[in-house]
């Protein structure tokens, strides 16, 4: 798995992602509650800590826990909240060693099927199934993992020139598209929920009279 990725935005960072899965995956466990940047920069801040040019799942698995906490939270801290994200991290790593020897890439490599793959993904500590989506549809679109039906497994984020999330971004431009389209799915997302109390009280404002009715539906189009 060698390929040119640009999710770190930091060419050390990016060159460990597009040739190590295990930092893929770390990469991706870490991406939530932080810059994308950030979060894909991880994987190459722990190795570079570790005095490794690569991850390994068996050596983060076996690290002690607290010293494991220590290495995340030093400065830079590699994530905002390094103590749940180090725990989280190990738990991956353990499951890798447990189920495929410790070898990342084993998670995909012989999936028949893009619902196979997903099922994997989300068995993975970690990866709910938003993430476990992004993630398939990242190693389709970008690291050539395409078992039939992955489009369809990876949902809405398999679609072709979507830019909806990490598995879209090749440079700085595609970057900026997806942050847009993140953007707007949050404003929409806060318009709706801001529009139900405000039905509501116009509905209670009805109710009390025609004296209370204007005053009622003014503060409900505030």
């Amino acid at each position: 798995m060698t390929t040119t990725i640009h999710l770190a935005q930091q060419p050390e960072a990016d060159e460990l992602l597009g040739r190590s899965p295990l930092a893929a995956l770390v990469g991706m466990l870490l991406d939530q509650q932080v810059p994308m940047e950030w979060a894909f920069s991880g994987p190459y801040t722990i190795a570079r800590r570790m005095d490794a040019d690569d991850l390994d799942a068996h050596a983060i698995a076996a690290y002690d826990p607290e010293a494991f906490v220590a290495l995340l939270s030093a400065k830079p801290a590699v994530h905002r909240y390094p103590g749940s994200m180090a725990k989280r991290v190990q738990q991956l790593c353990q499951y890798l060693v447990d189920e495929y020897g410790g070898e990342a890439e084993a998670v995909w490599s012989d999936a028949a099927t893009g619902r196979e793959l997903l099922d994997r993904l989300l068995a993975l500590p970690g990866f709910g199934r938003q993430k476990a989506q992004i993630f398939l549809a990242l190693l389709g679109k970008q690291y050539g993992v395409r078992p039939e039906g992955w489009r369809e497994a990876a949902g809405a984020y398999g679609e072709q020139g979507a830019y909806r999330s990490a598995a879209d971004i090749t440079g700085p431009e595609s970057l900026a598209r997806v942050r847009a389209y993140k953007q707007e799915a949050k404003r929409a997302a806060k318009a709706a929920t801001s529009e139900r109390p405000a039905k509501g009280a116009a509905g209670g404002g009805t109710a009390k009279g025609a004296k209370s009715t204007g005053r009622s539906g003014s503060s409900a189009t505030e």
